[in-house]
């Protein structure tokens, strides 16, 4: 049998983690605009992360494709080109993953 106070206090008490959470960054935002940390950190931590995301998941999918790594490196030079060639990154970034897409269904 479910204790029906227990559970509505695991659930008050979960709902007021989450909001204090999601409160935190505008209460402090004074204090992190000022800190110097945090702005080197906001300049160089967004380029790291989407590399690490970007190496992680080409070599996942490399080692799942049978037919080799090509495809991950011409959808990655196909969004590089783009990019450096229109300077828009929803095209750059749809136009690769939807060449990505037709390529691992023909390779695969």
């Amino acid at each position: 049998m479910i204790d029906i106070p227990y559970a509505l206090g695991a659930i008050a008490a979960m709902a007021v983690v989450t909001f204090a959470l999601r409160a935190l960054p505008f209460l402090a935002a004074r204090w992190l605009q000022s800190c110097p940390l945090v702005q080197q950190l906001g300049r160089f931590l967004p380029l790291a992360i989407m590399t690490l995301l970007l190496l992680h998941t080409l070599v996942g999918s490399a080692r799942q494709n049978p037919a080799g790594p090509w495809t991950e490196a011409v959808a990655i030079a196909t969004v590089v080109a783009l990019q450096w060639w229109k300077k828009h990154p929803l095209l750059s970034i749809l136009a690769g993953t939807a060449l990505y897409v037709v390529l691992r269904n023909i390779a695969g």
